[in-house]
């Protein structure tokens, strides 16, 4: 491991708060917040590893203020909770064994699909609606959960996104979405964390600092998402979404990876 600076411990602290404030409400701060990390000299595996120990923290922060001011349908995410946690453990077993980069195109399919879906219906996400969970929308919903818990061990990017995605289609407005969807994305992080604690592909030290930056980060974004309503969340999941995008088409047609 090289030697830590002043200097490289601020560069950290600073996105880990940059990271975590975007990450709170609609996901996407692993933008962020690995590259900082790689820019520390460590290696791809290990930024991974780190990232998901202070991003674990992060979302546990947020999780927990959606859930005080009860923008969380506790009842149907504690029951999606340990499948999200399995499944991101299974991805994190493949990410080990298989280059992530196979599922990019997908990914980015995916993403263009969330992003135009929410564009094109302008009122989508503005108003709760009252729901019934038959047995098939219960089906698809643990089938949503399995493959994006799975999808976030094994690569991540977008996680965030996809989880929203999946809420409110279930039918929950933009906020409360985002509340289920970061209790889930805890879920599927400590799973994915857990794999590469155990494989040894984690800096404590870079973790643990990232980690106190990131709860104040989360702490900050989630109070912003609450205190602004459902018009601010949604403007920031269409901006994230976008970049996502654009990062991802970059990496596929340009980067060569």
């Amino acid at each position: 491991m090289p030697e830590i600076e002043l200097s490289t411990l601020l560069l950290v602290i600073a996105f880990g708060f940059l990271a975590a404030f975007i990450d709170s409400v609609v996901g996407g701060g692993g933008l962020v917040s690995i590259p900082a990390l790689l820019a520390t000299g460590m290696s791809p595996a290990t930024a991974l590893g780190t990232n998901k120990l202070a991003s674990s923290f992060g979302s546990l922060t947020s999780s927990l203020k959606f859930l005080r001011a009860r923008h969380v349908d506790f009842r149907l995410v504690m029951k999606l909770f340990p499948l999200s946690f399995l499944l991101s453990v299974g991805g994190a077993l493949l990410a080990v064994q298989m280059p992530g980069e196979l599922l990019k195109p997908l990914v980015l399919v995916m993403l263009i699909f969330v992003l135009v879906y929410t564009l094109v219906n302008k009122d989508w996400g503005g108003m709760e609606k009252k729901m019934v969970f038959t047995s098939r929308k219960v089906a698809i919903l643990i089938l949503f959960v399995l493959i994006i818990g799975f999808y976030d061990g094994f690569m991540g990017g977008g996680t965030g996104s996809f989880l929203m995605f999946l809420m409110l289609f279930t039918g929950f407005d933009f906020l409360r979405s985002a509340g289920n969807a970061k209790v889930l994305n805890f879920a599927s992080n400590i799973g994915g964390l857990l794999l590469f604690i155990i494989m040894g592909e984690v800096s404590y030290t870079y973790g643990f600092v990232m980690a106190g930056s990131m709860i104040l980060g989360s702490y900050t974004g989630a109070h912003m998402a609450i205190s602004k309503g459902v018009g601010y969340v949604k403007a920031l999941f269409i901006i994230v979404t976008t970049i996502l995008i654009i990062k991802n088409l970059y990496d596929f047609f340009l980067s060569g990876v």
